[in-house]
């Protein structure tokens, strides 16, 4: 017969634990805020990333030219009214150095220009094309590219840039070579075209203290006032309505004592992520709030198993004290609960690997929020059972005084 975990024992200690960490993030609400995205702030963001320019493309014809980067080479196509399109691929293996790749450009498409800045023997891979704009036209296109030597450029000194307008935040992602800043400038309302006066406001302030040639801007967003409020709303809705169908659920399943123990072990996990967010900085968005409805239904299912099984041991133990019958149901669903976790959180740590940007940051919100789903299963449900029934025998929660007396009595017998 397998040994029961004396899992009751331990019940008043992670209830001191959890409260512990729920007070550090309700501290760090306060004292670092959380990284609102763009989906829930009003206002503009633009990502960008410090390099010198390789070259700037220039083209006054009457063709529309589209510059575009791949994995493998660099393609330009060329589009026009009266003839078909055509489409020149410069890949890195034949053309590797900046300087042949703009020879052969110039001698393969009429009437672009270009404007050397960088060494012509620079490696033509280490150059990068934002997504901000593909089109060549009279308006300076500026391809940049990383050096191997390259100075790199800390949060601290593009926030002194940008002192001079109020309420800017600059948060840097990546480190060393790869580092991008994303800058957030809030919409106070007081912007006739808030889109292009914000981004004016940004490129401005960064063109007076590094120069155009030596930035370079790979996307921009903006949200107005009136979505981003009705997404809050919409975003706070749904987590609340999914916790009033799983309380009403478990309360026509269970007892209310159970219902009651779900709903908290559920916003406990909750509180828990938001926690993570808030000292984490993790940048709080419609990716994140998929994430939390996610790990609330993976931490319910996990909890009814546990809940369907503490009822069935009430049945068959009546005599036996709650504390028993819970030690006894968590024992006995240990094993499933392990194995279950462990391979979804195999995926999750798959995700966070191969992704990048708001999937890397949903499959970190899921490793956390798993590991907590299944600590709170067991200790905090368990806990608020325990506690919201009292001290009471396994029998006294699912049958009547005269059930109770015969179904002690067959037993005995």
């Amino acid at each position: 017969m397998k040994k029961t975990i004396k899992f009751s024992k331990l019940f008043g200690v992670m209830v001191f634990v959890s409260s512990a960490l729920i007070i550090s993030g309700i501290v760090g609400f306060f004292t670092k805020g959380i990284n609102f995205g763009i989906d829930f702030q009003a206002g503009f963001i633009e990502k960008v990333r410090f390099a010198p320019s390789a070259f700037i493309l220039t083209y006054n014809g009457e063709k529309n030219i589209q510059v575009a980067q791949s994995s493998q080479s660099i393609d330009v196509t060329v589009i026009s009214v009266d003839s078909e399109n055509r489409v020149y691929s410069f890949r890195y293996g034949e053309y590797p150095t900046v300087g042949q790749f703009i020879e052969a450009l110039q001698q393969q498409i009429d009437g672009i220009k270009v404007n050397l800045l960088a060494n012509s023997d620079t490696a033509l891979q280490s150059v990068f094309i934002t997504s901000e704009t593909s089109r060549v036209t009279e308006e300076p296109f500026r391809v940049h590219y990383i050096p191997e030597q390259i100075q790199p450029i800390d949060a601290d000194e593009v926030r002194h840039a940008l002192a001079s307008i109020p309420s800017v935040s600059v948060q840097q992602i990546g480190e060393a070579r790869d580092r991008t800043f994303q800058i957030r400038l809030p919409d106070n309302g007081t912007y006739t075209n808030a889109n292009a006066e914000l981004r004016a406001l940004i490129n401005t302030a960064l063109v007076n203290a590094y120069e155009a040639d030596n930035f370079a801007v790979l996307s921009t967003d903006f949200v107005g006032s009136r979505f981003s409020g009705s997404l809050a709303r919409q975003a706070v809705l749904l987590v609340v309505g999914a916790l009033f169908l799983i309380f009403f659920y478990a309360l026509v399943r269970f007892r209310w004592t159970f219902a009651l123990g779900a709903v908290l072990a559920l916003v406990h996990d909750v509180l828990i992520m938001l926690t993570f967010i808030v000292w984490t900085q993790m940048e709080f968005n419609s990716t994140t709030i998929a994430a939390i409805l996610t790990i609330v239904g993976y931490s319910i299912n996990d909890t009814v198993v546990v809940f369907d099984r503490i009822r069935e041991n009430i049945r068959l133990n009546p005599k036996l004290s709650l504390i028993e019958v819970l030690d006894l149901a968590q024992t006995e669903v240990l094993s499933r609960t392990i194995i279950t976790t462990v391979t979804t959180m195999l995926a999750a740590i798959s995700l966070y690997i191969f992704t990048s940007g708001s999937m890397k940051d949903f499959a970190l919100a899921l490793l956390v929020g798993m590991t907590s789903g299944v600590y709170s299963t067991i200790y905090i449900a368990g806990a608020c059972i325990t506690f919201f029934s009292g001290k009471k025998q396994a029998g006294d929660l699912l049958l009547g005084k005269e059930e109770k007396k015969a179904h002690l009595s067959e037993v005995t017998v």
